[in-house]
């Protein structure tokens, strides 16, 4: 008897000792599991993540001081705080409501044109979480994204201002900023630019499914690098708009309405193509080559476009101007954002010399067709330059013009070019911006209308907006 029972004894201890081992096992598989699993989930790479902190800057660098001293320039004395100011506080307007529910509209899942509420008040949005990029197994950090984003939507609603300067009221700009950034910028955004990324793309199936949620003109293959859609048509038309609902400043056409600093607006140009260098660089979201290729790009072809102004100046006025230098090289950084990461340096160099010649003609010829007081020439240039740059985007994306083509994520290689069907997505995503744009424009114009007003008193407009609506003045002899 006491020999089974030792026996049982040994026994049962045997087993109590095995599972204890297994369960100890369990939390180091667990462990294990985990840990493999990390393995495999890309994480950023510091080099990347520090270009992308650095390209953010570059696009506040262009925002605030560069538009708003570009701007302000170009505007008599009387009414240049008040451009400061406009552009000023609708940058950080933008970027509140850009953390509240805007990334949260533009870049999650939701329908076609515009996202859900996913990551209202930037929810689930760590240090740990990761944006994916255009690289496959390649992410950035999600906060440098939305930092990222945010000064694109800043700048943009920012660049309307120029076209209704000097006669609207401020709280006409802030509640006109807030409606059309949320009805019209967030869905182009989402429109252009919202998809699953490329890990999500294993095959044609994959491929299909992606699609099928992915942003509207995405899904119709439209390209824009960095915003000849979301950002120059989608501003200019709002522009355009309300250049005809505020109506005209008084005296046009018949007092002059000279910039009253070209030094200013000199120095604003110079910053708005410094900071470009972070808005389409930045925008391939990776340090990478075609980071370096539409930096040059962005180099070139403002440069052209500076000189295609100017010349074209000189030759039909007598005399090039410092205003049209600057205004050229506005167009050309306009007209190369969409081409900026699919285009070669030499397609650059060809968009930039057409669009300053074009633009130059936008912001007369055209100008005095459509017969609306653009103080500021926000369609000449954004308008007529994002189309230019949309368009031709299809034509030297094609690798036979020295492009990058557009990349095939199932078969993994550059695909097959299509120059025709590319130009007619190209085409979709200037029609859609153009009427998505206008009639949302409208609308907000309207309701701010019915609620404050958009223009301020004739004889605050005499005056100057400077001290009419803010109390100060730019400079102390007027």
């Amino acid at each position: 008897m006491k020999r089974i029972f030792l026996l049982l004894t040994l026994i049962l201890g045997f087993l109590g000792a095995a599972w204890a081992e297994e369960k100890a096992a369990e939390p180091a598989a667990a462990v294990a599991a985990a840990a493999e699993a990390v393995a495999a989930a890309p994480s950023p790479d510091k080099g990347d993540t520090a270009w992308m902190l650095t390209a953010t800057v570059l696009v506040i660098l262009m925002t605030i001081p560069g538009l708003a001293l570009f701007y302000g320039g170009l505007v008599r004395a009387k009414n240049m705080l008040s451009v400061l100011m406009q552009v000023f506080v609708i940058f950080a307007l933008i970027s509140v409501l850009w953390a509240i529910y805007g990334y949260s509209l533009a870049f999650t899942a939701g329908n076609p044109f515009i996202g859900g509420f996913d990551k209202l008040f930037l929810l689930g949005v760590t240090p740990e979480s990761t944006a994916a990029t255009f690289s496959k197994g390649v992410v950035i950090p999600e906060l440098v994204f939305v930092a990222f984003q945010a000064t694109f939507a800043a700048i943009t609603t920012a660049l309307i201002v120029g076209a209704y300067a000097e006669r609207i009221k401020f709280s006409a700009v802030l509640l006109f900023s807030a409606l059309w950034f949320t009805f019209s910028y967030l869905p182009m955004a989402h429109m252009v630019w919202y998809w699953d990324g490329p890990d999500a793309i294993t095959d044609a199936a994959a491929l299909e499914k992606v699609t099928a949620a992915a942003g509207f003109l995405w899904a119709k293959g439209a390209l824009d690098f960095a915003g000849g859609t979301v950002v120059h048509i989608n501003a200019a038309m709002a522009g355009l708009v309300g250049a005809y609902l505020v109506g005209k400043r008084i005296g046009f056409g018949r007092e002059a309405m000279t910039p009253h600093s070209l030094t200013l607006t000199m120095a604003g140009a110079a910053l708005l193509w410094v900071g470009w260098f972070g808005f389409n660089a930045g925008s391939n979201l990776e340090a990478t080559g075609t980071a370096a290729l539409a930096m040059v790009n962005t180099l070139v072809a403002t440069a052209a476009a500076t000189l295609s102004w100017m010349f074209a100046e000189w030759l039909f006025k007598g005399k090039p101007s410092m205003l049209g230098a600057a205004s050229g090289a506005v167009a050309g950084l306009v007209a190369v954002t969409p081409a900026a990461g699919f285009v070669g340096p030499m397609g650059a160099l060809v968009i930039g010399l057409v669009a300053g010649v074009v633009c130059l003609w936008g912001v007369n010829g055209l100008k005095k067709m459509l017969g609306a007081d653009d103080a500021l020439d926000v369609f000449g240039v954004h308008g007529v330059g994002g189309v230019i740059g949309s368009i031709l985007t299809g034509v030297f994306a094609s690798p036979a013009l020295g492009g990058t083509g557009v990349y095939d994520y199932v078969a993994n290689k550059v695909g097959d070019y299509d120059m025709a069907a590319q130009v007619v997505s190209q085409l979709w995503g200037v029609g859609v911006a153009v009427v998505w744009s206008g009639v949302v424009a409208f609308i907000c114009y309207k309701i701010v209308d019915l609620i404050v007003g958009l223009r301020v008193p004739e004889d605050e407009e005499r005056e100057g907006l400077d001290i009419a609506s803010h109390g100060e003045s730019a400079y102390h002899h007027y």
